[in-house]
């Protein structure tokens, strides 16, 4: 964060429900974080938001998106993507058999994570996860 900003600042991007857009999501996010301890996990985040949003839901419908929004401040990085809806239920995360193909994304987001909240929104569901500055606050152990 810039030594003269106090407040969270915070990105948005809308990509079309591609799959190529999962990469540059991901390459977005990296340039914002640039030089942050946390830009790695929060790629990694962003990578499997944006998949799940692709595959399981309408955005990677023809005519769909996903929507990313990155807030930083001098505490927390929140990565936060919203997808198009489409489906019955909100995502969560799914106990998979270790030899499972899918559903292990949003375990591993929330094992990264030190908090993951999930949103119903109008179209569809956001899904914000936060990166501590300080783990402590988060209270994963140092």
């Amino acid at each position: 964060m810039h030594e003269y900003t106090s407040a969270a600042r915070v990105w948005g991007l809308s990509c079309p429900g591609f799959p190529e857009e999962v990469s540059r999501a991901r390459r977005w996010t990296r340039d914002i974080l640039r030089g942050s301890p946390l830009a790695e996990d929060a790629e990694l985040i962003v990578s499997e938001l944006s998949a799940n949003a692709i595959l399981h839901t309408a955005s990677g419908r023809q005519y769909g998106s996903f929507h990313l929004a990155v807030a930083v401040s001098a505490q927390v990085v929140a990565v936060s993507v919203t997808d198009d809806g489409g489906t019955a239920t909100a995502p969560k995360v799914e106990r998979q058999d270790q030899d499972a193909e899918h559903g292990r994304g949003l375990g591993m987001v929330s094992a990264i994570a030190h908090r993951v909240v999930v949103h119903d929104t109008d179209q569809g569901h956001t899904v914000t996860a936060e990166l501590y500055a300080d783990a402590r606050q988060g209270g994963h152990p140092c």
